[in-house]
């Protein structure tokens, strides 16, 4: 780990071995002049640009959120689940068995394929696991009723599109691992984009210059802040 002194708080990188750009450096340095940042950004091996945070960094906040630094990919992740299978246990060609997958899990725009990203017919184990999401979700709604014509309950427990897919892999002792990238879909995309916008406009209205006007923030007890916060932490015990 080396350390970047900055005007405001340090930027801690892992990045021995691999690029790190000028472009997310130059980010990195405006990220952490805002004043809310809590002791110091630190910067993962992916490291690159984006879209006013900088990709593959971890930073926390006090009294403020970037929904840019959250980004359009909420919900987005990755996770591995160890199989029983060895190596020796797969057939030659995989044609097969990523064929069912592909039937099982919905994913994105494929020319010729009937599902597009969608359920057709929603399973059970969906629809129980909307019903824990559903309340947040329209009390977002009747904030921002564009939200209810977004893709959310007929895309939840689907791979995504773009970068987002399933790989079958194998560790060191032969051991058959499927690891999951999966994406945000089209909801958490059109929440990532009301807020960063919603967050620019405070910026004008409270006269606030940053560097780049993607780095707008919801301070918090603004207007925008409790709608954006509240459905994410579910049923927790803040107190709004």
């Amino acid at each position: 780990m080396k350390v970047i002194a900055t005007e405001g708080k340090p930027i801690k990188h892992w990045t021995n071995g691999v690029l790190f750009e000028e472009e997310a450096q130059k980010q990195l340095k405006q990220l952490a002049t805002l004043p809310f940042i809590y002791k110091h950004l630190a910067v993962m091996p992916d490291v690159h640009a984006g879209k006013g945070s900088t990709v593959g960094t971890v930073l926390a906040t006090q009294r403020a959120i970037i929904p840019a630094a959250v980004g359009v990919d909420i919900g987005c992740g990755m996770i591995a689940a160890k199989t029983s299978l060895k190596a020796s246990d797969l057939p030659d060609s995989l044609t097969v068995l990523r064929t069912v997958i592909e039937d099982a899990i919905p994913h994105g725009s494929v020319p010729g394929k009937p599902r597009i990203g969608s359920w057709g017919d929603i399973p059970d184990i969906t629809l129980n696991a909307w019903s824990d999401l559903e309340a947040g979700f329209l009390l977002l709604c009747n904030d921002y009723p564009k939200l209810k014509n977004s893709n959310n309950i007929n895309h939840l427990g689907t791979l995504g599109g773009g970068n987002h897919f399933v790989e079958i892999c194998l560790d060191t002792q032969d051991n058959v691992w499927f690891m999951l990238h999966s994406g945000s879909r089209g909801v958490g995309n059109m929440i990532g984009r009301i807020f960063i916008e919603k967050a620019q406009k405070d910026m004008q209205r409270y006269f606030i210059n940053l560097p780049d006007k993607d780095m707008a923030y919801l301070p918090e007890g603004s207007e925008h802040y409790v709608p954006y916060i509240k459905p994410c932490v579910g049923r927790s015990n803040l107190p709004f």
